[in-house]
């Protein structure tokens, strides 16, 4: 009696370049498409948003005026605020509250159904305007509230060295935050 040796087949499985090709050569998330912690009412959250390609330069007058006012107009809904908001080239940041992710997620659609009618009603076109998920970073101690304003009211002098304040970003609340932490700052 001899042992046979098995062939195996070199199809399946995990390696470089497997599964289904990505549409018009698309390149990977920014965000991965994982469950989001989970968000306890009394934590402000640093929100990041990145814009499609092909979206126009977000910090013109025409794109920033429709922005504004769809964020005013979408600022508390549901539990959910937008508190402060910083508009760079092709990305927003904005500090939100919500009391659960699941609030979170609503507003941030529902905010996201806003700018991209805007924007497209604006540059004349139809499509993609949300360029990937948003990135949510909970803010859960004073210091990380603080750096993180510091940030969206500092960050268009880093950019595109700005003298002053910003005028593609939200110096005031927007929407009175509810917070301790937010409360605090401001």
């Amino acid at each position: 009696m001899r042992q046979r040796v098995f062939v195996f087949n070199m199809w399946g499985g995990k390696r470089a370049g497997a599964g289904r090709p990505r549409k018009d050569g698309a390149k990977k998330t920014g965000v991965p498409h994982l469950p989001r912690p989970l968000l306890a009412p009394r934590f402000p959250v640093h929100v990041t948003w990145r814009m499609a390609r092909g979206v126009w330069h977000l910090r013109t007058r025409r794109c920033f005026s429709v922005m504004q006012r769809a964020m005013y107009a979408g600022a508390a809904k549901g539990g959910f605020r937008l508190v402060h908001y910083a508009v760079l080239r092709d990305h927003v940041h904005m500090i939100v509250e919500a009391p659960d992710r699941m609030r979170l997620a609503r507003g941030m659609q529902g905010l996201g159904v806003r700018l991209a009618r805007a924007l497209n009603r604006v540059m004349a076109r139809s499509g993609r305007v949300l360029g990937d998920r948003y990135h949510a970073h909970i803010l859960k101690t004073p210091t990380e509230v603080r750096h993180a304003r510091r940030y969206l009211l500092r960050n268009a002098h880093r950019h595109y060295g700005y003298v002053g304040p910003d005028p593609f970003a939200s110096r005031a609340a927007v929407v009175a935050p509810q917070t301790w932490l937010l409360r605090r700052m401001i």
